[in-house]
């Protein structure tokens, strides 16, 4: 199974249209537009079939995850407090 099939699968499944898929990958910083993202949706004969890498699955999954369960939170920067000073 290829990148383009796991793409296109996880399209019909999610019920994604392109520009949903555009904005998903802006999530993660990744610009794309409907045409580039189309040629990934095509047939393999296709004259402007392109195939999809490993970056761009990655950075779409990346930003599915980001979609569906927002953005990660912030990590505390403060140093955990230390229990040294506490008497039993």
């Amino acid at each position: 199974m290829t990148n383009n099939d796991i793409f296109k699968k996880l399209r019909v499944a999610l019920k994604l249209r392109d520009d949903e898929i555009v904005k998903i990958l802006e999530l993660v910083d990744f610009r794309i537009t409907k045409s580039e993202l189309s040629a990934f949706f095509r047939k393999e004969d296709h004259p402007k079939y392109m195939e999809c890498g490993d970056q761009i699955l990655r950075n779409f999954l990346n930003g599915l995850v980001i979609h569906l369960r927002g953005p990660m939170p912030k990590k505390n920067s403060k140093p955990a407090i230390s229990n040294k000073n506490t008497k039993k």
